[in-house]
């Protein structure tokens, strides 16, 4: 049997620390945030039934950092490092081999280097997998929108960051436009030229304004860090197909209630192998699991107890490596989701119709 645990953490303080705690509910913010920062980390689940395509099977835990996405991103880099330590502790003492950092915990400091130094068990942040799915999930949603890739401007937003920068490497091999969007055009450019040479055929450009850069993609993929919605109702065009991988999402609430002409779909839902039972739920149908997640149960199912995904980068061979691994021990995109809800064949015929797109 192999053992592997995986972080997570409050993506909505209050909303999910009441699930525990229930008197939160009516405490302001500050008070909600200042607690948590005096919870210690501790098990959350037992997750069981993971079985291989192999044969191979594996059980793990969730652990619970009570830590809140500004708390990861702005608190010193020390005390959420300790904190982040201490879970991977926690995982250890449970007999885990290698541990996954969910959600913000995988972008706070430096990414997962300093905890894999610290640690006695393997780190990874499941962020190839996550490209892996994004890029996939991004071409099924143009194909389902009756989007043809040969004809369509693609914009990733975030990418300068690594996840962007190799989602846009890899779905710049199949369109002729991609726009880069960031808060830094310096940061970009050379992206930029890098996709340039690398995929010449493909035009590509920077900008460093959401609204400006979205004016004519007809697929995005967003990848920012940000903790507030960085893409609104008016950023977009009608029958645009927009793949949010980030968490907490980069797509605001408000274009599900005002823009029923575009199709928002969350990436990396995937269908884990065998009959898994998480214990704990996440907001995701029975027996699927975000892609990151999964890159840290396919890597302990192939036995691969090393820190396979840190830092700031991830490379187009390492996401290649992530969907031979899949193959391999059956994990694959399971359908869409959207601000919670499946998305059924039913509500995307819906969206091409209100844009146009009925075939």
């Amino acid at each position: 049997m192999e053992r592997f645990a995986f972080i997570i953490h409050p993506m909505e303080p209050k909303r999910d620390i009441a699930r525990k705690y229930p008197f939160v509910k009516f405490l302001p913010d500050f008070l909600v945030e200042e607690a948590a920062r005096r919870i210690h980390p501790k098990m959350v689940s037992h997750i069981t039934g993971i079985k291989s395509a192999t044969g191979a099977e594996a059980e793990g835990w969730f652990i619970g950092c009570p830590l809140t996405p500004r708390q990861l991103l702005g608190l010193p880099h020390e005390e959420v490092y300790n904190r982040l330590v201490q879970c991977g502790e926690i995982a250890a003492d449970l007999g885990a081999k290698i541990i996954g950092l969910g959600a913000l915990t995988s972008v706070a400091g430096d990414g997962g280097i300093t905890i894999a130094k610290r640690l006695p068990i393997a780190v990874t942040t499941g962020n190839s997998y996550t490209v892996a799915t994004a890029v996939e999930g991004a071409k099924r949603g143009a194909f389902l929108m009756d989007t043809p890739l040969t004809e369509a401007t693609v914009a990733v937003v975030g990418a300068a960051g690594s996840i962007g920068q190799t989602c846009a490497t890899l779905l710049a091999r199949d369109v002729p436009r991609m726009v880069l969007i960031g808060r830094d055009a310096a940061k970009l450019e050379p992206i930029a030229q890098t996709l340039r040479e690398l995929s010449p055929h493909c035009e590509t450009t920077i900008s460093a304004d959401v609204a400006t850069g979205l004016r004519n993609a007809d697929v995005i993929v967003t990848v920012t860090s940000a903790v507030d919605a960085v893409i609104l109702p008016e950023h977009l065009k009608s029958g645009a197909v927009v793949c949010d991988v980030a968490r907490p999402r980069d797509v605001s609430v408000r274009v599900a209630k005002e823009r029923d002409d575009v199709l928002v779909i969350e990436g990396g839902v995937v269908a884990v192998p065998g009959d898994p039972q998480f214990n704990f739920h996440f907001g995701f149908p029975e027996r699927t699991a975000y892609a990151c997640m999964s890159e840290t149960m396919m890597l302990a199912l192939d036995g691969r107890y090393e820190s396979f995904t840190l830092g700031k980068t991830v490379s187009v061979a390492q996401a290649e490596e992530t969907q031979r691994l899949a193959a391999k021990h059956g994990f694959k995109l399971a359908g869409f989701r959207s601000f919670e809800k499946a998305v059924t064949e039913e509500a995307i015929a819906r969206v091409r119709k209100a844009a146009g797109r009925n075939k």
